[in-house]
């Protein structure tokens, strides 16, 4: 069983899984920090100044405080500036990830067009025979 373990773990697919998964967690917490340290503020701004991750709404009578953290401790908030927050955050990494592919497939076909052409392979000796037997009872 160690040996079969050995054996999935030196094949490339689990390896180009490991380095995909640290790549994406670090462009995720970049996507995290371009929306939260540079769009949201703009957003914030045009909608008044305030935090749009403060914008929620107490779902009971004690919960009077004017920011998120505050007002979870007081009771349950309907936290819909995080969950606005979060869902620009995924459309930004999914455009991002979008663009990605694209330019991987649009390298991937600019070099299918720039490969030459593989020179067509010989007919097998009985085929290439047979030809030239047709075409010398063509001649006559």
């Amino acid at each position: 069983m160690l040996k079969e373990f050995q054996e999935f773990i030196s094949k490339g697919n689990v390896m180009d899984l490991a380095v995909g998964v640290i790549i994406g967690a670090a462009f995720g917490k970049i996507v995290d920090s371009l929306v939260n340290d540079i769009i949201m503020p703009i957003v914030g701004a045009i909608f008044g100044g305030l935090d749009f991750n403060n914008y929620f709404l107490g779902l009971s009578s004690a919960v009077n405080a004017t920011s998120l953290a505050d007002a979870k401790k007081q009771g349950a908030v309907f936290a819909y500036g995080s969950f606005i927050t979060v869902a620009l955050n995924f459309l930004i990494l999914a455009f991002i990830i979008f663009l990605m592919v694209k330019a991987v497939n649009n390298m991937r076909k600019r070099l299918e067009r720039e490969k030459p052409a593989a020179p067509a392979a010989p007919p097998p000796a009985d085929v290439a025979l047979l030809t030239e037997i047709r075409d010398l009872l063509a001649r006559r």
